[in-house]
């Protein structure tokens, strides 16, 4: 009766367009209601014990970093370090559109800002060249993606939080899928491109291929920090998340000079504003995550599936299906905050390790930031290059289905996924 109360009364506050984190809190006072506990001090409590999380912390400062990159320069010299040695290539843009977005990913981990900063800079160049509009727009989506796969990336972080997880160990078995998006989307670009009458782009010379690795130097050297701090258990990824900010902070100020003290205002509204949008729902969901807990949901859930429990591949490609359909209506941090923490038990009686589900959980509703209608990469990337977004879904189509390929073989082949993980433990 508590799982048909729960999805009565998200699926009915949704449909009626109540915002999600309203919808969730709503959904803790029905609960509440029918688990005959409610009071409006336990509601309160949970909200804030659910935003009072230091893992959280981490959110605020890795969206700062991303603003403070776009605006300091830092992406663009990534885009031009791509360019000056893949931009030569048979549909040499798109490929530097790929390893440009796989370097932007481990900087930011914004799949909405990785994005924007593609397209603002490369699409231009693309339309220049010949290239089909709506297929670049949609290649340049696919590429944004990757940013919540590859670390830093938030969605780890509220994962990690939701279910109690290791965040550095989400962030260390993230980094071979989604390095395996990036070259799936590539791929199916190199086979598409043979295929248009479109003259590459001369080759780039030695001597600026330096000066762009030059200028690029000190954008790479932000995910080494990241990364290897996390590593080797120098910093937690919050703490990660405050070196980030402020390294590009120094950079953008002092190194590409290209960030002024007037720039500061609008660079830190702009993360305060998604960070409490972010915060918002992290405290709903988490507030409503305990009526769960309460109510058992997840052994109702393991009950209806029992079936499968024995067979863990056939339950993952099930649960897998069915994120994928939810992630064409919800949005990523509502999916990983409402479903996360309901079948992480379950696929732990399966005995799946549970670091690998939340890497292809998290790679399954990125792929939702591409699939219309709610897709918010598919909004920002029409938005951004004024191509409409139903042109810009059919042109994201050959990637996406690439990309949910590499899903596929993950589930079905796990040790992609373990074997980097132990060796990077």
């Amino acid at each position: 009766m508590s799982l048909i109360i729960f999805l009565v009364t998200l699926g009915a506050t949704l449909a009626t367009g109540v915002p999600v984190a309203f919808a969730l809190i709503i959904c803790a006072v029905t609960m509440g209601f029918a688990l005959d506990m409610f009071d409006p001090q336990i509601i309160t409590q949970r909200l804030i014990v659910g935003a009072n999380n230091f893992s959280l912390l981490a959110i605020p400062f890795f969206l700062l970093a991303g603003e403070l990159m776009n605006a300091g320069g830092m992406s663009k010299r990534i885009i031009a370090f791509a360019m000056a040695f893949v931009g030569h290539l048979r549909g040499g843009l798109g490929v530097v559109a790929i390893f440009a977005a796989i370097i932007l990913a481990s900087l930011s981990g914004s799949a909405a800002a990785d994005t924007a900063a593609l397209i603002s800079i490369l699409l231009p160049m693309m339309r220049q060249s010949g290239h089909d509009e709506a297929r670049s727009v949609g290649l340049m989506a696919s590429g944004g993606i990757i940013a919540p796969i590859i670390p830093p990336s938030i969605a780890y972080i509220i994962f990690g939080v939701a279910t109690n997880l290791s965040i550095s160990q989400l962030f260390m078995a993230g980094i071979v899928p989604g390095a395996m998006m990036g070259l799936s989307a590539l791929a199916v670009w190199i086979f598409l491109a043979r295929r248009e009458d479109v003259a590459p782009m001369p080759r780039i010379a030695w001597p600026e291929r330096r000066a762009a690795v030059r200028a690029a130097l000190w954008s790479l050297g932000l995910p080494a920090i990241i990364l290897g701090g996390i590593r080797f258990g120098v910093v937690t990824p919050t703490e990660a998340a405050v070196i980030a900010a402020v390294y590009a902070l120094f950079v953008g100020i002092f190194i590409h000079r290209e960030l002024k003290l007037s720039d500061l205002f609008t660079v830190f509204r702009n993360a305060a504003l998604t960070t409490s949008v972010v915060m918002l729902l992290a405290a709903a969901a988490l507030a409503t995550s305990w009526f769960i807990s309460i109510a058992d949901l997840s052994g109702i859930v393991l009950d209806l599936v029992a079936p499968l429990v024995d067979h863990p591949k056939i339950l993952l490609l099930a649960i897998m299906a069915l994120v994928l359909v939810i992630g064409t209506m919800l949005d990523m941090g509502p999916t990983i905050l409402i479903l996360a923490p309901v079948l992480l038990p379950v696929v732990e009686q399966a005995g799946i390790n549970p670091i690998y589900f939340g890497v292809i959980f998290v790679i399954n509703t990125a792929i939702g930031l591409v699939t219309p209608p709610v897709g918010i990469v598919l909004s920002v990337a029409s938005g951004v290059s004024g191509v409409p977004m139903h042109k810009v879904a059919k042109g994201s189509l050959p990637f996406l289905a690439a990309q949910v390929g590499v899903l596929i073989l993950l589930v079905l082949v796990p040790q992609l996924v373990l074997w980097p993980l132990e060796w990077l433990k």
